[in-house]
């Protein structure tokens, strides 16, 4: 991926990289690893170990990662190595990534997905409805 992003981005400055094992680390290569992050000293850490984990993985470095921002990309690491294939443009431009995904690889992510999208639907609809009625309580805002 670093190759593939410095071919298209020649001034990018990449100030490291780290794949982990597919286990959870020892509290020593844990610390190694913050150790590692905070010697290179970037502005952005971009975590790629898949939702839910990449989430509690930052929440749990938050305060040790001298970082300024840490983000969890999910699959774009593997779309931009060229790994995976990513959804058509079209739709991408509606925000169906998630079912492409879901329809190229069903028995990996069906369980996340069956509750993920109606938990972020339930969130979504529950925000809007709070703005709404902020509206409504204070017009002039």
């Amino acid at each position: 991926m670093r190759e593939r992003l410095t071919e298209r981005f020649p001034g990018l400055a990449v100030a490291g990289t780290f794949s982990p094992p597919f286990r959870p680390a020892s509290a020593d290569e844990d610390e190694e690893t913050v150790r590692m992050i905070n010697e290179a000293r970037p502005d952005i850490v971009w975590v790629g170990l898949s939702t839910p984990k990449q989430e509690y993985w930052m929440a749990g470095h938050l305060g040790r990662i001298d970082a300024p921002v840490m983000i969890g990309v999910g699959a774009a690491f593997d779309f931009l190595a060229g790994t995976k294939r990513q959804a058509p443009a079209w739709m991408q431009k509606r925000g169906l990534e998630w079912l492409f995904r879901l329809l190229s690889e069903p028995r990996r992510l069906w369980r996340r997905y069956g509750k993920i999208v109606p938990q972020f639907m339930l969130g979504a609809s529950l925000q809007l409805l709070r703005q709404k009625a902020e509206l409504a309580d204070n017009p002039k805002r």
